[in-house]
């Protein structure tokens, strides 16, 4: 059967490197963490590290080998694996003694779990004997975090053989997949984020391993990312025809996040999370309704009743209270904590110079920039090596980056194939375009600083890796990109992973002296930047289409205020803000300013 995490919290996904090895920091303390399974290289490095560090022989698995992108995701996983269950197996032996390593997974465990209340009452036990039995029954009763992986959905390029064909199920996201599926991991789910991909979903159903098996349980599960029940439903009822069972639902605020971030259209994360507390049952009821009738077609194990159907949130959660809000009053089963993650160097994976950048950070350093080429709004951090890096280059009239990833290509306005428009190639082309147009000088430079805002992702989020490993991964390639949600702003100093879940859970407060608005206030504040961002683009070129959905936005955040404002004498009950209501106030305020001083002159 899968088994139950005691934690409430999970360590979600973070660039490339920063949560690449995460499960060999803190699985063996039942903590679950999820890293990135797309680029290969990076993988590929992590392998040799670890072939190393274990003193095995490390044999390497060449670009010029068949399916060798699978080969390494495979592989890693498989070491990954290894190496957890015999970290574990050591816990498990160990003494319970102050500072031993099964002393530490139980001190992590939140107060109210069944196996902390085990342990305290071992720990009480006035009879040897007594005590020793219940040492039994705690090594047998523990388990590992799970080890999960993410796909980003978009990141998908087609990739091809010698002769220039498009390798068939070769694409950077199918290959990824194939790579997690044929892996030994147990207790695992892949997580697929950004949006729904038909061809991924499609290649979903060619492996075994994610049906149903009899007992009812999975031996690989389904989660999919989202920010709002309509997208949970929408992707939901395409794979549930397929036979496939969304395992869990994991919600994300649309900008109170790191990395790409998805703006809704002024959907606030309360009522989303308010319409999938209401709808939970509905939601499960009908994708169970289509799920039976394709398992019915198939010759597979057929369940009587649904499976579980996890709800889990991250984004902007800072405190114990808010924690502990969201779980009780929304009815989640969990809580990610990401971006405060970056400052525990026992769990994460960020260089020195990067994790000093992320301990001085304001609210003002982090940004949500148009810096991915991707096309979606991005948060990130200035001052990094990798911007640093990117300023000196167009100083130097050399604007672009070398593309050797090449996971982002997505443009084809000047090339047959895919290329990306933080590369180099494609820089030079928009550029000399836009020289040659017949526009305003000031539209150029406009158009021009767009191109130029474009980062290389692909290298910037792998790097810290290779900068705390001493390892190799790129010749002279080693500038940095880490993309910390707005909350990174509170958390300013380095903390181990006892402190940081200590936090979590209410026994210590690392923010105690730290002027923060609460998980919704921020988010909302976030909404209404965003908003008065869209207006201002606008100008004197006002578009009725335009208008209509900024009214709709602004329609979407009154009544997210007014939820708000329902809920505010419960919240006060969690100590979630002692100036929640002011805050609201003070948004009302400038919506109505925003839309009269803007939409009203044009």
């Amino acid at each position: 059967m899968h088994k139950v995490s005691e934690h409430t919290f999970h360590i979600p996904v973070m660039g490339l490197a920063y949560t690449i090895d995460s499960p060999v920091k803190v699985a063996r303390y039942g903590i679950s963490s999820v890293l990135s399974i797309i680029e290969d290289r990076l993988i590929e490095m992590m392998r040799g590290y670890y072939y190393r560090e274990l003193n095995e022989e490390y044999k390497p698995i060449s670009e010029k080998q068949p399916d060798y992108r699978t080969q390494r995701i495979t592989d890693y996983l498989n070491l990954l694996n290894r190496i957890v269950k015999k970290q574990f197996d050591e816990l498990k032996q160990s003494a319970f003694e102050k500072g031993s390593e099964i002393v530490k997974y139980f001190e992590l465990l939140p107060e109210d779990s069944s196996l902390k209340q085990l342990y305290n009452k071992m720990l009480n036990a006035k009879n040897e004997i007594e005590k020793i039995e219940l040492q039994s029954t705690l090594r047998r009763l523990i388990t590992p975090g799970s080890i999960d992986v993410n796909i980003m959905t978009k990141v998908d390029k087609n990739n091809y053989d010698a002769n220039g064909n498009i390798i068939d199920n070769g694409s950077d996201a199918l290959t990824a997949l194939r790579g997690y599926a044929e892996s030994d991991l147990e207790n695992s789910s892949v997580i697929f984020s950004a949006g729904m991909n038909p061809r991924l979903f499609n290649y979903l159903e060619q492996f075994k391993i994610f049906r149903q098996q009899v007992d009812g349980s999975f031996k690989r599960k389904i989660v999919v990312k989202v920010s709002d029940y309509r997208s949970a439903l929408i992707q939901g009822k395409y794979l549930a025809k397929k036979g496939l069972w969304v395992s869990e639902f994991r919600i994300e605020s649309g900008l109170n996040c790191g990395g790409h971030a998805f703006a809704t259209d002024g959907f606030l994360i309360g009522p989303i999370l308010e319409e999938f507390k209401s709808k939970r049952t509905e939601l499960i009821s009908s994708l169970f309704e289509l799920y039976s009738k394709s398992i019915a077609t198939k010759d597979e194990y057929a369940p009587e009743q649904a499976p579980p159907v996890k709800i889990t949130y991250q984004g902007g959660v800072g405190n114990a209270y808010e924690h502990e809000f969201l779980l009780n009053y929304y009815q989640l089963d969990a809580i990610g904590w990401g971006s405060p993650f970056l400052m525990v160097p026992e769990a994460t994976t960020v260089d020195n110079h990067t994790l000093n950048l992320l301990a001085k950070a304001q609210e003002d350093d982090i940004i949500l920039s148009n810096n991915s080429p991707l096309g979606v709004r991005f948060n990130y951090l200035k001052r990094t090596t990798a911007e640093i890096e990117k300023i000196q280059r167009i100083a130097c009239n050399k604007p672009g980056s070398p593309c050797t990833e090449k996971y982002l290509q997505n443009n084809t306005e000047f090339t047959e194939r895919p290329i990306c428009t933080a590369s180099i190639e494609y820089q030079n082309l928009k550029i000399e375009s836009i020289q040659k147009s017949d526009i305003s000088s000031e539209e150029k430079e406009k158009q021009i600083e767009a191109v130029l805002d474009k980062e290389c992702l692909c290298i910037g989020l792998s790097n810290a890796a290779t900068l705390k490993y001493n390892t190799h991964f790129l010749k002279n390639l080693s500038a940095v990109t880490v993309c910390p949600g707005p909350n990174i702003a509170y958390f300013n100093k380095s903390v181990t992973l006892n402190e940081m879940t200590d936090h979590i859970y209410g026994r210590n407060n690392l923010l105690a002296n730290v002027a923060r608005p609460d998980v919704f206030t921020k988010e909302l504040q976030l909404y209404l930047s965003y908003l008065k961002e869209q207006v201002n683009e606008l100008g004197n070129q006002f578009q009725e289409k335009k208008e209509k959905y900024l009214i709709e936005f602004r329609t979407n955040l009154e009544n997210g205020i007014a939820y708000y404002r329902s809920l505010a004498g419960m919240l006060s009950e969690y100590k979630i803000s002692g100036k929640f209501e002011e805050g609201l106030k003070t948004a009302e305020k400038q919506l109505q300013q925003l839309f009269n001083r803007e939409l009203q002159s044009v």
